[in-house]
């Protein structure tokens, strides 16, 4: 599924420490001194930079992110991917979905964060992180994973899956309805699950395929031989 899929373990483990990072500025400091004050300064300039086009830019990004759209896209990819019998990436992706759908509520009642005041929607939850851009970004991400061979191709889809889950996140900045934190919190959140799934099965499916090449070569009475590829 990945190229590399050990370098996409390393990846997965740098981004989980900088959501692990964010969460922790976030979490700790009760007053959030230093945080509110860069989520304030940014906010700032996003409301002075609105114009009419641009705030309707911004809402048809946000619904773009919006369950009415992204759950649509992952029943047809769940269903495309059964069909073709692709039971790896069918695992990952699901697996990805799964797992990121429960921290959105779970986090936003741990941290109960309080939205930017005057947002342009309607908005019921807390703040943060951001469920708009953990959602954008494990179906935009994650669908190029799943869907395509490695390659150039799926690489260059792969940065504009990247670019779309980053503009539909800062649209609900720009909107006012969420502060920065909560955005990249929650890009960071996706893409470390949208990439980190098929990368952790990848490696256990190599492994379990080593043990039974060398217990097959055992049994044939042969040497046992590493053979582990260098990618797929």
């Amino acid at each position: 599924m990945l190229l590399n899929h050990r370098r996409a373990l390393r990846l997965v483990t740098g981004l989980a420490v900088l959501t692990v990072v964010v969460f922790l500025l976030v979490g700790t400091d009760p007053n959030r001194g230093f945080v509110q004050d860069v989520d304030d300064g940014f906010l700032d300039v996003m409301v002075s930079a609105r114009t009419g086009p641009l705030v309707w830019v911004a809402k048809a990004l946000a619904f773009a992110g919006s369950v009415w759209v992204n759950w649509p896209i992952r029943v047809v990819v769940m269903v495309l991917l059964g069909v073709r019998r692709h039971w790896l990436q069918l695992t990952a992706f699901l697996l990805a979905v799964m797992t990121s759908e429960p921290l959105i509520g779970l986090l936003k009642s741990a941290y109960d964060r309080p939205r930017p005041v005057g947002g342009l929607l309607a908005t019921h939850s807390a703040s943060f992180p951001s469920g708009h851009a953990i959602a954008g970004a494990v179906t935009a991400v994650g669908i190029v994973i799943v869907l395509l061979p490695p390659g150039p191709r799926r690489w260059r889809w792969e940065v504009q899956a990247a670019v779309f889950a980053g503009l539909m996140a800062l649209s609900r900045t720009y909107l006012g309805v969420h502060w920065l934190s909560d955005v990249v919190a929650g890009t960071l959140l996706g893409v470390t699950l949208a990439v980190g799934w098929p990368a952790l099965l990848q490696e256990l499916r190599e492994r379990r395929e080593r043990r039974q090449s060398r217990a097959s070569h055992v049994g044939a009475g042969s040497p046992a031989v590493d053979l582990a590829p260098e990618g797929l």
